[in-house]
């Protein structure tokens, strides 16, 4: 019996082992992380659909941190004339080599609106969630979902929230074709 026991107490040492030292070699892997310029295309107001349309926006996203945030800025705009300009922080949690999730918030500059969706001021925060799998030339394919409010400093706060994919590609990328 107590051999069964300490033959499966080493066995689970051993499997540990192994996933640290697989976590430990991921960590290293993404410490030099580049920054992206990422491009996504999706749907606007799709949860109260008040004005939905097309979402178009266009990210950097630094490779500087700071202790675990990295800034970002965004610009984008719905096809029924909603336009936002902002900047904010991110965080990349990885799983594994592959699989990165980036929750994010940012204040907006906001602009738009009609009859149908008036988001209530000119100043919103963006929070958002987005789920990417990651390439070997470190570029990304993601599906990210966001809600936009006033948090309620205006005096109506409707909020909308998008779903977008989203393509993240290293700047350094970008940059070496025109050199």
């Amino acid at each position: 019996m107590k051999v069964r026991i300490g033959r499966a107490v080493l066995a689970v040492a051993a499997g540990v082992g192994v996933l640290l030292a697989a976590e430990a070699r991921a960590a290293d892997m993404l410490k030099d992380d580049p920054d992206f310029l990422s491009i996504g295309a999706g749907y606007f107001d799709f949860n109260r659909q008040k004005d939905p349309g097309g979402e178009f926006r266009l990210e950097y996203r630094s490779d500087y941190k700071l202790w675990i945030f990295k800034p970002f800025v965004a610009a984008a705009g719905s096809s029924t004339g909603h336009t936002f300009l902002g900047a904010g922080v991110l965080i990349d949690l990885y799983f594994g080599n592959r699989i990165v999730m980036t929750p994010s918030f940012a204040p907006q500059w906001y602009r738009g609106g009609n009859k149908d969706l008036d988001l209530g001021h000119a100043l919103e925060f963006r929070s958002q969630l987005e789920v990417a799998y990651r390439f070997d030339d470190r570029s990304r394919l993601g599906l990210s979902i966001s809600h936009s409010s006033n948090a309620s400093i205006g005096d109506k706060n409707p909020g909308t929230e998008s779903i977008m994919l989203n393509y993240s590609v290293p700047l350094s990328h970008i940059t070496g074709l025109f050199k």
